[in-house]
């Protein structure tokens, strides 16, 4: 028989979980102004690629852009 409701595994300690949703909260706000020609483009981009969420697009480039270029520029001995 199988017991229901019973999970084997390790426990999470519920603390650290609320420590970690804590920490994913967005509290830092940035604002960016886009000409027309740019506007239209991000229009077409988001029209084309079904995309819905236009902040976590420009989130996602953003990071993306920013942590290759660290990575690329990070500080050596030599």
């Amino acid at each position: 028989m199988s017991s229901k409701g019973k999970r084997k595994g390790p426990v999470v300690d519920p603390d650290y979980l609320n420590r970690q949703k804590a920490s994913l909260i967005r509290g830092h706000r940035q604002v960016v102004c886009l000409n027309d020609r740019e506007m239209a483009a991000l229009e077409e981009y988001c029209r084309r690629f079904k995309v819905n969420n236009r902040s976590a697009l420009f989130r996602e480039a953003l990071m993306e852009r920013v942590l290759s270029e660290l990575e690329e520029n990070h500080p050596t001995l030599f």
